[in-house]
């Protein structure tokens, strides 16, 4: 399809705007076809009105037909072939195969989410039957369910122009639940964010979805991003980028006259905790590893591993030259968008300005005008970075420090004083872990997941998964970001009291319609009539 660089506000397009943008090849900076308007007040006013149209419509709706809808959403993008794979090449840098892979990530989480809707069970719905002769007060019939809390607004995130963007996880859940979406695409990759928003509205048409269910605005400057949030018709708010710029939103949500929640992705350290036992017997493995990882997509994934933190020492050393040997083996490789990769070169030069670190080895041949990334590893010691509290910000890409613990006492007070996380890792023998269970209990109040002999890079998309943590990782730990548990950012609970059974929703009647699993009178699994 030819691209139009229009606003897609439902059914319509517009383009009121006089300042536009386009996109760039990250390889060279080439400017790529089609003019992107930003959207001016007006068009986002008519997205979230039409949003505020469709809210009730959508939320009650038959979950089946939800369902359908974002199944009809993984065939359409399904259906627009190699054509969204070449852009999104074309804006991101990204190779072939690896979009490939992200674009069955995608599809496989839009029907793994319809599942869940269709299932049904993911409302917990909780019932408590009424019991008018309790004494001394008669107990009312209390019901509860969670529904999806109207129209919110998504951030498309700039590493994962498919799977967590347009359509990713966030937007799919959104739709789920049955609130109306308006995506802001991101700047870097606007072409693939309109041709994956003309597939969900072609998914919406197809299965009858209400007017005003999906709208995508287009947009530059930080003005677009702020007049969304502040919108009085946005009532969620879902980002997934840097730790300033989902801070600023954070605050301008805050400040609302109707203040309302802002779950954002922000920075995350994911440090690599490297016990002895473990070091002694695989070291070198886990070094060949630790660089696979580090370097896995130019290190631009948000569980980047970017601290590794040992016990000083002859087998630290030893990996440390392993580690080291991996980096000046590696390619530099292009970065997904210029912007990021001025970052990552100030964030690299920041760190071999720092007292006490010290460049342990950088990969040769980054060429600047291919916005190359070289690999590059530091290392210090505990001391400087229990001191130095910036050498816990994220530098995005494929950087990291090597950091030396006097002994375990000073390893647990760099976990204890450490920032929130997304991860953490820990490789260890089962002796390891047994000596070091003070670690894991600090290590649980900072991170949300924990991986053992593993990487933190590579995210298995699963019902259980969670992808969020302490702040700075995530604005609210409670939630995720990956994953079917997803979709309870966009839900609150709603309680029905005395209402008579065919007023109630479905999963509320005592004839359980949908079969679903529920709470009654206090047992899960309860009856069910």
């Amino acid at each position: 399809m030819n691209l139009t660089g229009h606003q897609l506000l439902d059914t319509s397009t517009s383009a009121e705007g006089s300042t536009t943008f386009t996109a760039k090849n990250p390889a060279g900076g080439v400017e790529l076809p089609t003019a992107f308007h930003e959207a001016t007040a007006t068009e986002i006013d008519k997205a979230l009105q039409l949003a505020q149209t469709a809210a009730i419509p959508l939320r009650k709706l038959p979950a089946s037909q939800r369902a359908d809808f974002l199944e009809a959403i993984a065939d359409e993008i399904e259906a627009l072939g190699d054509a969204l794979l070449e852009r999104a090449g074309q804006e991101t840098g990204l190779p072939a195969p690896r979009l490939a892979a992200e674009r069955g990530r995608t599809i496989d989480q839009a029907r793994a989410f319809a599942h869940l809707i269709r299932d049904g069970n993911w409302v917990d719905a909780r019932i408590d039957r009424a019991q008018p002769d309790r004494e001394p007060f008669p107990k009312p019939d209390v019901r509860s369910l969670l529904q999806g809390v109207g129209p919110c607004v998504v951030f498309g995130a700039s590493n994962f122009p498919l799977a967590i963007s347009v359509a990713g996880a966030d937007t799919i859940a959104a739709l789920g639940a049955g609130c109306p979406v308006v995506i802001k695409a991101h700047h870097g990759h606007p072409g693939t964010c309109e041709l994956v928003a003309s597939a969900v509205l072609a998914a919406a048409k197809k299965t009858g979805m209400p007017e005003g269910t999906f709208s995508l605005v287009q947009g530059a400057s930080h003005e677009t991003g702020a007049a969304l949030v502040q919108h009085p018709r946005t009532k969620v708010v879902a980002f997934t980028g840097s730790l300033a710029g989902g801070r600023a939103l954070a605050n301008l949500c805050a400040a609302r006259p109707e203040p309302i929640p802002f779950y954002g992705e922000l920075g995350s350290t994911n440090p690599v905790f490297l016990l002895p036992g473990a070091l002694s017997e695989r070291g070198s493995d886990i070094a060949e590893g630790f660089i696979g990882s580090l370097t896995l997509g130019v290190g631009q994934f948000c569980t980047n591993p970017g601290l590794v933190v040992g016990l000083a020492g002859e087998q630290l050393e030893n990996f440390k030259s392993s580690a080291a040997g991996g980096i000046l083996g590696s390619t530099p490789a292009t970065m997904l968008h210029a912007g990021l990769h001025s970052a990552y070169i100030n964030g690299v030069e920041r760190l071999a300005n720092t007292p006490g670190l010290s460049p342990l080895a950088e990969a040769a041949g980054a060429d600047p005008a291919q916005s190359h990334a070289a690999p590059t590893l530091f290392e210090t010691d505990a001391a400087t970075v229990l001191g130095d509290r910036s050498l816990q910000e994220e530098v995005f890409g494929p950087a990291s420090t090597i950091v030396a613990c006097a002994d375990k006492n000073q390893l647990l007070a760099f976990a204890e004083q450490m920032d929130g996380s997304l991860t953490a890792t820990i490789h260890g023998t089962d002796q390891d872990l047994a000596e070091h269970t003070d670690l894991v209990a600090l290590l649980e109040e900072k991170v949300g997941r924990l991986v053992f002999n593993g990487f933190p890079t590579g995210i298995e998309v699963c019902p259980s998964m969670h992808h969020g943590g302490p702040y700075p990782a995530s604005t609210h730990a409670h939630f995720t970001s990956i994953g079917t548990r997803t979709i309870t950012k966009f839900t609150r609970p709603v309680c029905y009291q005395g209402f008579p059974q065919k007023a109630l929703p479905a999963e509320l009647q005592d004839a359980n319609p949908m079969g679903i699993q529920r709470m009654v009178d206090g047992e899960a699994d309860g009856a069910t009539s």
